[in-house]
């Protein structure tokens, strides 16, 4: 029992910057508090004392604004930071070192009886607000943004962002590079359009646009190229410049996103 509390307070000090000792740990942080009152509901639970472990389960929704179903199984070193609002239904399963935020719920989307909650494996970080709905595995080390509503399956060291939720490709050096030469041959910053860890749907759309501008450019050259090979004097002209002002409101948006 002691090694699991000393286990807890140590996950609290990995995980948040803002503790300062044990004693602060141990009497002003609600989530640590949820995690045993579920812990003690839990057991009531499996020993088939079900009225009781919801009473113990209800106060401490009651105490600390967090309601953990004391069906729901938990990993070690779990850490529920700040934690005001969060739900976590009857056959959710959480693995260790999982971390979540305030307002995320783990639910279900169906009345039937059975698995019909989330398992979130070993490592999983849950951003603020977040809603994880059905009986899927979220995979070890996956990350879910805040305000994110996942309904499907998330693969091991992925992220899943947006409503609803879909995963983040992780950058190619070889295609930010690409992206970054054909922006400044036409006349601006890259950087100015954010990169694909930003999900950001202009964003991304200014992406794929260089992406198409890049493989025109390259099929012109090709063509410049066999007409020269033909005898032909043809030279393509320069691009037109492109003036800063008319950019002047896709960088203040970035200033905006980016303080």
């Amino acid at each position: 029992m002691f090694e699991r509390l000393r286990e807890d307070i140590q996950s609290v000090f990995h995980r948040d910057p803002a503790a300062r000792n044990a004693f602060e740990v141990l009497t002003c942080y609600p989530g640590m508090h949820a995690i045993w009152l579920h812990r003690a509901a839990h057991a009531l639970w499996k020993r088939d004392l079900k009225w009781l472990a919801r009473v113990v389960s209800n106060f401490g929704r009651w105490m600390t604004g967090i309601e953990i179903h004391p069906g729901a199984t938990v990993g070690r070193r779990f850490f529920i930071d700040h934690g005001m609002g969060i739900v976590i239904g009857e056959t959710a399963e959480i693995g260790d070192d999982v971390t979540i935020y305030q307002g995320v719920t783990l639910g279900g989307t169906s009345w039937n009886k059975g698995k019909r909650h989330p398992t979130l494996a070993d490592g999983v970080v849950v951003g603020a607000g977040a809603k994880v709905l059905g009986p899927f595995t979220v995979g070890a080390g996956a990350k879910v943004g805040s305000n994110a509503v996942v309904t499907k399956e998330v693969p091991p060291g992925a992220t899943v962002v947006g409503i609803p939720g879909k995963i983040i490709v992780k950058s190619d050096d070889q295609l930010d590079a690409r992206r970054k030469a054909m922006a400044e041959k036409i006349g601006f910053d890259a950087y100015g359009v954010g990169g694909e860890d930003m999900p950001d749907p202009v964003a991304r759309a200014i992406g794929q646009l260089l992406d198409h501008l890049h493989a025109v450019d390259g099929r012109l050259e090709g063509m410049c190229g066999a007409l020269n090979q033909l005898g032909s004097d043809y030279r393509a002209k320069d691009l037109p410049p492109l003036r800063d002002e008319d950019f002047e409101c896709v960088q203040g948006a970035e200033r905006k996103a980016n303080p």
